[in-house]
């Protein structure tokens, strides 16, 4: 039979106040507020060459976080074939993955590469990212998803 005292009770609670806590889990698509990209048409970074923002009448529940698209075409674009138009590492920063850790991401930060959309924290970290893209594509495909459990 174990006796509490003063003594190992303060040892439970040093030891508790001292244990690291658990860290959550990154979900699966960087969505601030719960919207992918920011509320940014995916789909356009691809048609227009540009980012668009999207449409609440035009939305998408897929991997957990809504997609909002800019048209009725662009929402069934999607629908068809997501993996196709859907940022790679979930939408979380190319750079930070390539170094092994997740970081969000700026809407205008982006880059297609051999037909798949990279996303980036800014426009100075997609500069960086852009030196040697092919690197850090190959960096960050061995981390991922990895980072998410962190």
């Amino acid at each position: 039979m174990t006796i509490l005292t003063r003594r190992n009770t303060i040892g439970i609670l040093l030891a508790a106040t001292i244990a690291k806590p658990a860290l959550a889990q990154s979900p699966p698509v960087y969505a601030e507020g719960g919207k992918a990209i920011d509320g940014t048409d995916t789909v356009a970074y691809f048609t227009r060459g540009r980012a668009v923002a999207g449409a609440q009448s035009h939305t998408v529940i897929w991997n957990g976080s809504m997609w909002l698209f800019s048209s009725a075409e662009n929402k069934a674009m999607f629908e068809a074939d997501p993996e196709k138009y859907a940022p790679k590492y979930g939408g979380y920063c190319a750079w930070a993955m390539s170094r092994g850790y997740v970081a969000p991401t700026a809407p205008e930060a982006w880059s297609i590469v051999d037909g798949k959309l990279y996303l980036n924290y800014s426009l100075d970290i997609r500069e960086r990212w852009s030196r040697d893209v092919h690197t850090n594509i190959a960096r960050a495909d061995a981390f991922w998803p990895k980072p998410l459990e962190n």
